[in-house]
């Protein structure tokens, strides 16, 4: 018996919903990587981008837990001398809560090419609207 291994052309991908509102930010982000990555499909394969779409509403009602909206920090330099910018959690939850959803998730990725790649299929929504009612959509529980 040999090893199953996927090949790019023969992959197909479904749209997942996960609406994020009451649940923490660490298990929408685990599970939104799990669907991206494929590895909740039985032909997974580590070296091919065999996942599927995710798309995540509500990002703004998001929960934290204990004392991370003071103390979790973000940061983003420029590149030039005093360009450090800080932002703590509910600065971003309240401004950004697309781009802290999206460095949560994108964190879990694996670093690289394929990371990139899997992080293109990574959609993410202030509130109930999207715009992809198009695809055929499953509603993705988080537990």
């Amino acid at each position: 018996m040999s090893t199953f291994l996927q090949k790019k052309e023969n992959i197909e991908r479904k749209w997942y919903v996960i609406d994020a509102s009451g649940i923490s930010l660490g298990r929408v982000a685990s599970k939104a990587t799990t669907v991206l990555r494929g590895k909740h499909k039985p032909t997974y394969t580590p070296s091919v981008d065999c996942g599927d779409y995710v798309i995540i509403i509500n990002a703004e009602k998001v929960k934290l837990t204990g004392n991370k909206l003071e103390d979790k920090m973000y940061y983003n330099h420029s590149g030039y001398p005093g360009g450090l910018r800080e932002r703590n959690a509910k600065e971003m939850i309240q401004n950004y809560p697309e781009e802290m959803m999206e460095r949560a998730v994108k964190g879990m990725l694996p670093h690289g090419r394929l990371g990139r790649a899997m992080g293109k299929k990574l959609f993410v929504y202030r509130g109930e609207d999207h715009k992809h009612q198009a695809q055929k959509l499953e509603v993705m529980k988080v537990d």
